[in-house]
């Protein structure tokens, strides 16, 4: 996994398999459900068993509680992925006039591992092999090199516009491609976490998106941890959808 890819949480409901329990609670009972609702010891236990095992479906306590992530680093290729997920997911995206601001950064004569902090190189490029529905397949040597020096003309041309043009950076980034790291917030509510998760971490999704799910698994795992525990036994890979 590429080094500089980052996912970290800046904001999630507290102790949500209790807001989870008592949204289903309110489902089944005469009584007004308040925050001060007495819950079972094993409330996420029980989420799980009257929500989700044995194919329930019933998802829509799930909906509630809410995660905030910090992701960082990633292609814009990535973001341009997920951001096609719209329902009970929200998006802000690092704005291309700041995502170019790195590209001014690089000088007029960055080296490789410059433009590689501010570009991404594939990982199937860089290891010169790609797995297929047909198998594995070679990649020539030279495809890095033919990577590194597009991202320098990019950048060049770039710069060029900005500087030596006057071309505003929200004309100029017409010149730059999907291979850009660009930042982005995303929030999901359970559900829609889960939804993804069906969608982007399952084997034939591109590795980077798929990554890009591996990094917000131990935070899914550690908010939601019987949640989470039920999802990867029977979910995880698996690409199901989750109604």
């Amino acid at each position: 996994m590429d080094p500089l890819f980052r996912v970290e949480v800046l904001s999630q409901t507290p102790d949500p398999e209790r807001v989870i329990w008592l949204a289903m609670h309110q489902d089944y009972s005469a009584e007004y459900v308040t925050a001060a609702s007495r819950t079972p010891t094993n409330y996420g236990e029980a989420v799980v068993r009257h929500l989700l095992e044995g194919d329930r479906g019933h998802y829509g306590p799930l909906e509630h509680p809410q995660i905030t992530f910090a992701v960082g680093y990633f292609p814009h290729v990535v973001m341009q992925q997920a951001r096609t997920h719209r329902i009970g997911v929200s998006f802000d995206v690092q704005s291309f006039r700041y995502t170019g601001q790195q590209v001014l950064e690089l000088g007029s004569d960055p080296s490789p591992d410059q433009l590689e902090q501010v570009f991404y190189v594939p990982a199937n490029i860089r290891e010169g092999k790609a797995l297929t529905r047909q198998g594995i397949r070679p990649i020539a040597p030279e495809a890095l090199g033919i990577v590194l020096e597009q991202y320098r003309r990019q950048a060049l041309a770039y710069r060029r516009l900005v500087e030596e043009c006057g071309v505003p950076p929200e004309d100029a980034r017409c010149v730059l491609g999907m291979g850009i790291r660009q930042h982005f917030v995303v929030s999901f509510n359970c559900r829609s976490l889960m939804h993804f998760l069906d969608l982007r971490a399952k084997a034939d999704a591109q590795r980077e998106i798929r990554q890009l799910c591996e990094l917000m698994w131990p935070h899914f795992e550690a908010w939601c941890p019987h949640v989470a525990a039920w999802y990867r036994k029977h979910r995880w890979g698996k690409a199901r959808l989750a109604p």
